[in-house]
Order: structure tokens, then C-alpha cells, then sequence
């Protein structure tokens, strides 16, 4: 059986595609990916091993821009018509769309050549392109319950959101052999994503000295030039006096040790994109989450909730974040460990263990190979 898996643009998209990648190639699937060229699927999906096809990818907005011009007159249509050239040629037997702009074209053509579809939908809010893929797709792969018209009841099934392997059995003693830290001391992870958050980062920076002085931080700032924040935070760390200097970590990017962290940190600090927040609740971890504001049906905001309305992370608005903020929610949720703890396991309870196992399945039965074997 082959699988073409499409999708990809976000940490998110990726990171779903990537899990039910690693759980059907246990049963001698073969997998390839079509995605963009600048995505972080680009650079993720070559890492695991699986055959990358770069195509030409646009972006769906619902407002004016002057990207909407070239993208919706050259990019979308130059990558529908490679996705066609690609399906043909790959001849899969189902395509898998993870959903946003990227899956698009691919998820066109697949239709176009009656190639079957399950699409898998990260968020709470469904974005508009699985809204458009799942009026074609055989089965639409739900995270949370989804209500209202946007996705046709008959065709979804919940199955969660899969966790990718690679960050399964990190240990916290090797984050902190790793970044010389102090394995009694608390370690909290500040994360924007990939690009980082230039208002996640430049709060956090200000308030690095009170900070410090009860706790540790791996700050994952992103290199985003036209924000400097890379550099403005290497600057506030070089200030810092020497022993406190060592308990904060400033890095653009993680990558294979994200698994230790995850294991070594008692508070994620971050937005709440898809991936961030399925991450934390697979791995048990509290958040104190800043939604990005103005992402398509305000989804962020809607997952962030979701988690703080089941005991497992605080939500704090972009437009409420404050270093003061931020420091006086952090000092009470760093004073009682016990109840931080409690916290996770809360985050931990949202999380479905096994859906990587129940897209697989959804996969296997649309794609005709219901028990896993070649078709």
C-alpha cells in the first residue's frame, strides 16, 4: 500500500503527518510527502527518512493582502498542477491532507483523479482548507468534537491527536547535563514556535532577572530578523550577572533534544498552536498559554481554553501580556509544585493516547488494506 501525505506549512500540520507516518510504515507502508518549500516539513520530513516532493504552495486569506494576487494567479495553480503531475506518477492508493494551505492542491488533484481522502483536523476550529477538503474526503479525522455544519457528521470520527515518536522517554537528567542546569531547580520552556513570538520574547526578557532568581529557562526565541529578538535577548543575557547567567538557555531552534526538555520542564510558557498545546497535553505538561490573535475562527484561543477549562493550563491574551502579568502568574503557579503537577495531569487527560493508532486504522480501511498489509 502507498499513502501520499499532504500538508505541512505549521509545526502542527507536520507534526500530525509525521506520527501516522511512523505508525503505518510499521505495517510496510510506503510513504511520501508532498509539502512546501519553505515549510518546516521541508527540512522535518527528510530527517525521518520519508521521500519529500517540494511543490509550489500559496496562502488561503480571508483578507486583503498583496500576497493574495500572485498566490491565488501563479502559486496555487502551479501547485495543483504539480500535485496532479505527482499523483500520477506516485499512483498512491489514499492521500492523507493534514490540513492548511499546503494540503490544498494535493487534496484538488486527489479528487480530480479519484484518488480517496482522510483529512485530520488539529484544532478545535476547523481552518479553510479542511473545511473545503472535507466535503470530498471519505473520512475527516477530528481532534476535539467539532459542531455546527463545518464538518459532515456521517464522514468524522474522533480520533485525537497523534504525538510524534521521536519526543516519546526523554529524561530530564540529560536536558540538564545538556544545558549544565541544576536538576532541583524548577525549568520552565518558552516557545513561540518555530519563528518564535516577538511578544512572547520580549516579555519574557524583561523580566529575566526576577526570573532567575527562582527558576531556570530554555527560551526557544525563534531567528526571526525583522523582530532582532535573537539579539536582544543574547544582549540581556550577557548582562546578567555570572551565576544567574547560567540558568537561562537562549536558543533559535531545538531539535532531537526537544524530547529531554519536554521531560526536564515544569511550565511550558507559549502560544497555543496545535502542535504546542498537543505536545504539552501527551506529555503532560502546564501552560501558561498566549494565544496569536487573529488566526482563522480565533482557533488558538479556542484550544487555549479548552485546556484551561479542564484544570490544565492559565490563558493569558496578547493584549493582557505584561511582564508584571506574566510574573505574578508565574510566582503562583512556581509556589505550590504539587498543585503544578496536578496541573499536567489535567493537560494529560485531553490527550487520546492511541491516535495515531486510530488514523492508521481510518487509513487502512478508506485505503482498502484493512489489516495493514500491501494492496
Amino acid at each position: 500500500m502507498r499513502v501520499v501525505i499532504a500538508g505541512g506549512g505549521t509545526g502542527g500540520h507536520t507534526s500530525a503527518g509525521l506520527a501516522v507516518a511512523a505508525k503505518i510504515t510499521e505495517h510496510g507502508v510506503d510513504v511520501q510527502w508532498i509539502g512546501s518549500r519553505a515549510g518546516v516539513e521541508a527540512r522535518r520530513v527528510p530527517e525521518a527518512g520519508i521521500s519529500f516532493h517540494a511543490i509550489q504552495t500559496g496562502k488561503l486569506r480571508r483578507y486583503w493582502d498583496w500576497q493574495n494576487v500572485p498566490d491565488l494567479v501563479l502559486r496555487a495553480p502551479a501547485g495543483a498542477a504539480q500535485s496532479w503531475w505527482l499523483l500520477r506518477r506516485l499512483r498512491p492508493d489514499l492521500l492523507f491532507a493534514t490540513g492548511g494551505f499546503v494540503s490544498l492542491p494535493p487534496a484538488l488533484a486527489a479528487r480530480g483523479l479519484r484518488i480517496p481522502i482522510v483529512v485530520h483536523e488539529q484544532t478545535a476550529v476547523p481552518g479553510l482548507a479542511n473545511r473545503l477538503v472535507a466535503r470530498f474526503a471519505r473520512r475527516v479525522a477530528l481532534t476535539f468534537p467539532v459542531s455546527g455544519n463545518d464538518i459532515p457528521s456521517d464522514r468524522a470520527v474522533l480520533t485525537g491527536n497523534p504525538l510524534r515518536p521521536e519526543l516519546i522517554g526523554g529524561s530530564r537528567e540529560a536536558a540538564c547535563r545538556r544545558f549544565s542546569l541544576d536538576p532541583l531547580l524548577p525549568i520552565l520552556y518558552v516557545t513561540g514556535g518555530a519563528q518564535g513570538s516577538h511578544k512572547i520574547n520580549r516579555t519574557v526578557g524583561e523580566i529575566l532577572r526576577v526570573l532567575l532568581a527562582d527558576c531556570q529557562v530554555i527560551h526557544q526565541c525563534g531567528d526571526n530578523a525583522d523582530t532582532g529578538d535573537r539579539a536582544w535577548l543574547a544582549a540581556r543575557a550577557e548582562a546578567l550577572p555570572r551565576p544567574m547567567a547560567s540558568r537561562y538557555v537562549l536558543t533559535p531552534y531545538l531539535g532531537a533534544e526537544l524530547r529531554d526538555v519536554y521531560a526536564a520542564v515544569d511550565l511550558v510558557i507559549g502560544r497555543s498552536g496545535a502542535g504546542t498545546v498537543n505536545e504539552c497535553l501527551h506529555l503532560g505538561k502546564p501552560g501558561i498559554y498566549v494565544p496569536l490573535p487573529g488566526t482563522s475562527g480565533d482557533e488558538q484561543t479556542v484550544n487555549a481554553r479548552l485546556v484551561e477549562a479542564a484544570g490544565g493550563a492559565v490563558v493569558i491574551p496578547q493584549d493582557a501580556l505584561t511582564p508584571d502579568r506574566l510574573l505574578d502568574v508565574l510566582k503562583r503557579l512556581l509556589a505550590d509544585p504539587a498543585a503544578l503537577k496536578a496541573m499536567g495531569e489535567s493537560a494529560r487527560r485531553l490527550a487520546v493516547p492511541d491516535a495515531a493508532e486510530r488514523i492508521a486504522k481510518l487509513i487502512f480501511e478508506v485505503g482498502g488494506a484493512r489489516d495493514g498489509s500491501h494492496s
